[in-house]
């Protein structure tokens, strides 16, 4: 994890938006979370990357997300 990139996230008053992978990142500086989930759902969460995925697994269960089938193109 990059600290400095951590450190001057925690420290802006304004917001942003992140998209990353690396879970102890999210964890540090989320406090809000918009999750995209299974059928285009979009889920607000209030509080860190951690108790979102604690969260979901309450709603959801332990399945694991399905991809989406597209039909070809004829």
């Amino acid at each position: 994890m990059n600290i400095t990139i951590a450190v001057s996230c925690e420290n802006f008053a304004g917001c942003a938006v992140v998209i990353s992978h690396e879970r102890c990142f999210l964890d540090r500086i989320c406090t809000h979370i918009l999750v995209f989930e299974g059928d285009s759902e979009v889920y607000w969460f209030e509080g860190s990357y951690s108790e979102c995925e604690e969260n979901r697994k309450k709603r959801l269960g332990d399945s694991v997300p399905k991809r989406i089938r597209y039909r070809k193109i004829v």
